[in-house]
C-alpha cells in the first residue's frame, strides 16, 4: 500500500480510496455550478415569456432589476451571486427596441464582470435582422449588433426563424437558430377546421421557400403573388450605382458599360388557383401590415374565402391592428417570441401561439451539454 504525505503527515491511502476521494471531489464541483436564467426587461410584458420558460424548467427566475434613470441611461443591478454558473439571458424585444438591446448589453456585461461561467443570451426575436445586406451607403447593423453582444460577454445566443440564416456568420460564437413552424403547422391541423382544402400562400417570390416548406409538411398546394403591390426589398438600391453614374471628368471617360434596363413590376398576379380554397399566407415578420391586407384583398377576389396569416414574429406596429381588423384577414396567428398583448385587445383577430416549450428546452441540453439536434429533426437546409 502506498505511503502519501497530507500537510508533512505520513498517512496509508489505497489507489482505491485516492480515485473515490477525487471522484467525490469532482462530483462536489458539479453540483456546485448550476445555471440561473434572467429576464433583461422588468416590465411585466416583458418578463411574461421569461415566467413561461422558468416553470417549465422548474427553477425560479433570477434576481435583478433594470430600470431607466432619470436622464434615460439604463441601469442594472443584479440581486445574487451568479460566480461560476451557466446565466441564460431572456430579451423579448418591445416598440423601444434600442433600449432593449442596451439592457441586454448591459445586462451582460454585469454578469460578465460578476464572473459568470457562459452567458447565453435568449433572444427569440432577433432585432435589426432586416438590415443584414448593404445599402446605398448604409451599414450592416445586424452585424455591428452581432459584434456588440460578444464585446459585451455574450457566448452563445439562442434565437427563432431568423430574417436570413447567413446571418448566423456574423457572430463569433455558436447560434442556434431554433424554428417556429412545427408549432404553426400544429395549430394549423388542430385550429383551422376542414385546413385539407387549404392553400399555401407566398405573398412575394421571396417568400416562396417558407411557403412550399409548409405545403410539402402539410401536404397542400402551394401559390406564390407577384405584382406591383408587393415592394420586396431585393428590388431595394443596394449600392451598385456608387458612385453615382453622372460624374464630370477630364481625360478618358473609361469604359462605356451597358446600361442596366430598370425594372418594371406587371400587374398583381397569384400564380396558382386559390378559388373555393382557405389561403394561408405564411412569412417571418408581420410588421407593416399594408402588405398582407392588399394580398387578402387579392386572394379574396380570386375566390378563396378565408384568409389565414401565419408568421413567427408579430412586431404589428403603428395602426396594424386596426387595419387587420378592417380588412378581409380572418384570422393572424403569430407566436410569442414578441409582447402583443396591447394589440390583441384592439383586434380579436390576431391568436398567440405559445414557443416556451422549446425555447426551454434549448436552454436544459446547452445546459447539459445535450446535442442540440432533437431541436432540428426533419429540419433540411433550405428550412
Amino acid at each position: 500500500m502506498p505511503i502519501r504525505r497530507f500537510g508533512g503527515h505520513r498517512s496509508l491511502v489505497s489507489h482505491s480510496q485516492t480515485s473515490k476521494l477525487s471522484y467525490g471531489y469532482r462530483k462536489m464541483n458539479v453540483s456546485k455550478s448550476g445555471y440561473r436564467v434572467f429576464s433583461a426587461n422588468s416590465t411585466a410584458a416583458c418578463t411574461e415569456l421569461a415566467k413561461k420558460i422558468t416553470e417549465r424548467l422548474g427553477v425560479e427566475l433570477g434576481r435583478s432589476v433594470v430600470f431607466q434613470e432619470p436622464n434615460s441611461e439604463t441601469r442594472v443591478d443584479v440581486k445574487e451571486s451568479v460566480r461560476g454558473q451557466d446565466i441564460f439571458i431572456i430579451q423579448t424585444i418591445p416598440r423601444d427596441v434600442n433600449t432593449a438591446i442596451m439592457e441586454l448589453l448591459v445586462m451582460a456585461y454585469a454578469l460578465k464582470t460578476s464572473c459568470a461561467n457562459n452567458i447565453i443570451g435568449v433572444i427569440p426575436y432577433f432585432p435589426y435582422s432586416k438590415q443584414c445586406k448593404m445599402r446605398k451607403r448604409g451599414s450592416i447593423v445586424c452585424k455591428l449588433l452581432a459584434t456588440m453582444l460578444a464585446k459585451a460577454g455574450l457566448t452563445h445566443i439562442i434565437t427563432m426563424d431568423l430574417h436570413q440564416k447567413e446571418i448566423q456568420g456574423f457572430f463569433s460564437f455558436p447560434v442556434d437558430n431554433l424554428r417556429a413552424s412545427p408549432f404553426l403547422i400544429q395549430y394549423i391541423q388542430e385550429e383551422i377546421p376542414d385546413y385539407r382544402n387549404a392553400i399555401i400562400v407566398a405573398k412575394s417570390p421571396s417568400a416562396a421557400k417558407r411557403a412550399q416548406s409548409y405545403a410539402e409538411r402539410l401536404r397542400l398546394g402551394l401559390a406564390v403573388m407577384h405584382g406591383e403591390a408587393h415592394h420586396s426589398e431585393l428590388d431595394m438600391a443596394d449600392g451598385r450605382q456608387s458612385p453615382p453614374l453622372s460624374r464630370t471628368t477630364t481625360g478618358h471617360t473609361g469604359l462605356e458599360l451597358p446600361l442596366m434596363m430598370a425594372k418594371e413590376k406587371p400587374p398583381i398576379t397569384v400564380v396558382g388557383d386559390v378559388g373555393g380554397r382557405i389561403a394561408i399566407i405564411v412569412d417571418d415578420i408581420i410588421d407593416d401590415v399594408d402588405d398582407f391586407v392588399a394580398a387578402a384583398e387579392i386572394l379574396k377576389e380570386r375566390g378563396a374565402y378565408k384568409i389565414y396569416i401565419m408568421a413567427t414574429h408579430g412586431l404589428l406596429s403603428a395602426d396594424a391592428p386596426r387595419l387587420i381588423e378592417e380588412s378581409a384577414i380572418d384570422e393572424v396567428v403569430v407566436t410569442n417570441t414578441v409582447p402583443h398583448e396591447m394589440q390583441k385587445l384592439q383586434c380579436p383577430k390576431i391568436k398567440t401561439v405559445d414557443v416556451s416549450m422549446i425555447l426551454a428546452e434549448a436552454i436544459r441540453r446547452i445546459h447539459n451539454g445535450e446535442s442540440m439536434a432533437y431541436l432540428f429533426r426533419n429540419i433540411a437546409v433550405d428550412d
